[in-house]
């Protein structure tokens, strides 16, 4: 297969000769303002409402929530009623006041829909308005085009990006130096300096709260993603372990099948070939999925992974764990209904995690409180609800960086064996867990209660 790359240069100049890095930066910069302010500039991109979830906004009343969300068309349109007043109060009110006052509230008004259109509307309302508005005063902005084209710029760099709101700024520039020495004849004063120093400190307002608006968007992204990685790394944590703790419970079934598939033979007398052979076949097999089973452990196996020395526990070592339990200081009870039979050791393991990761999260989030554990031997399965009362000092208790962990691994547990869980605050205040892991009556030997 091969492979080829494609490398986009600028065009070579005369005789194939390459750019100047000069005319490189030039060119790339006319491409940068043709894209910003060029093309589409009279797009129709009207202004979105203002979000209400802050945490001012969560304070107001539920009707006054939805007009705050108006609030930047608000406070546009007030900027654009503020130059309209100074048009119409400067010099003698007349129609060249009245225009001069709508010739300023236009360009304000449309940045509201078409942002970069207003730009140059603005540029030709202030050559409109210097011209209706006779010699003397300040050129070239009169004070209702001042107020406006401040108004603009600011508008239109707060929703565009910072490069287009420093080429707003250099174009303004241009126009103040073009209409200040070509067309400044008959007026007292250029108000251009002021314009450019206004102007530039308030797009630099913009521009660092753009910077901080995208780096708070960028961290939050981040944590996002970080979060993500974090439940999803805890997820498969969690998945290896009780895959570890399951290999012995697979192992000893398969241990059992190949004892039983190579002793069946001398239990028959005079056995068939053929059965002989299946036996022969059945141990084999059996043989072939422990050293699989052996790998697949080596997979998941952590690096300080070691072996337990002791079985997998049980239902049955459920009071070791409640004695442990009780001389960490917590009281529990544990009622047991129904039938007590053994169940599949899957189950019966699954069950004893369960229990020991409520109580280890009650130890850990309500100290203190008391907790009871409550197993239910029914026809279709285990029953169990761990619950705890609520802490005697619940604002002495410290948040614990493990929070959630436990669940998680609870919930891959009842996943695994087709359950059901469900958690949630009890009516007192406390904290419940309530699982059933289902059981077909078939693998079940039923004993004494």
């Amino acid at each position: 297969m091969t492979q080829t790359t494609h490398t986009q240069t600028t065009p070579p100049g005369p005789a194939g000769r390459p750019r100047s890095p000069e005319f490189r930066f030039a060119a790339d910069a006319l491409r940068g303002l043709r894209q910003d302010l060029f093309q589409n500039a009279f797009a129709y991109r009207p202004l979105p409402l203002m979000s209400v979830d802050g945490p001012l906004a969560r304070r107001l009343p539920r009707l006054m929530r939805e007009y705050a969300a108006w609030a930047p068309h608000a406070t546009v349109a007030a900027a654009g009623t503020l130059a309209v007043l100074v048009g119409l109060t400067d010099d003698e009110v007349g129609i060249r006041g009245l225009l001069s006052a709508m010739l300023a509230l236009i360009p304000v008004l449309l940045t509201l829909v078409r942002p970069k259109g207003a730009l140059w509307l603005s540029f030709a309302g202030t050559t409109a308005t210097a011209i209706i508005g006779g010699a003397g005063g300040s050129w070239p902005w009169l004070p209702s085009s001042f107020i406006s084209h401040l108004v603009v710029l600011t508008v239109v760099a707060i929703r565009t990006r910072p490069r287009t709101a420093a080429w707003t700024w250099l174009l303004t520039a241009a126009y103040g130096f073009f209409a200040q020495t070509g067309l400044g004849w008959g007026y007292d004063a250029s108000d251009t300096g002021a314009m450019l120093f206004l102007s530039a400190l308030i797009l630099l307002i913009v521009t660092v709260w753009h910077i901080r608006r995208e780096a708070r968007q960028e961290m939050t992204a981040q944590q996002t993603v970080t979060e993500h990685e974090r439940s999803r790394r805890t997820l498969l944590e969690e998945r290896s372990t009780i895959a570890r703790e399951l290999h012995d419970v697979v192992a000893h079934h398969m241990s059992v099948v190949a004892i039983q598939a190579e002793a069946a033979p001398y239990r028959v007398e005079n056995p068939p070939e053929e059965l002989e052979k299946a036996f022969v076949t059945i141990r084999e097999n059996a043989v072939a999925a422990l050293t699989e089973l052996r790998r697949v452990l080596g997979v998941v196996r952590a690096e300080n992974y070691e072996a337990p020395d002791a079985p997998q526990p049980t239902l049955a070592d459920l009071d070791a764990l409640l004695g442990n339990v009780r001389q960490a200081g917590l009281t529990v009870d544990k009622a047991v209904t129904g039938a007590v039979r053994e169940l599949p050791q899957g189950v019966e393991l699954s069950a004893y995690r369960i229990v020991q990761e409520a109580l280890s999260n009650t130890l850990r989030h309500a100290p203190g409180a008391s907790a009871r554990v409550e197993i239910g031997y029914v026809l279709g399965g285990l029953g169990l609800r761990i619950v705890n009362g609520p802490p005697p000092a619940p604002h002495l208790i410290k948040p614990s960086p493990g929070a959630g962990h436990g669940l998680t691994g609870m919930r891959e547990r009842v996943s695994m064996l087709n359950g059901e869980m469900a958690t949630g605050r009890a009516e007192d205040g406390g904290y419940e867990v309530t699982v059933f892991l289902p059981v077909p009556p078939a693998t079940g030997i039923e004993g004494d209660a």
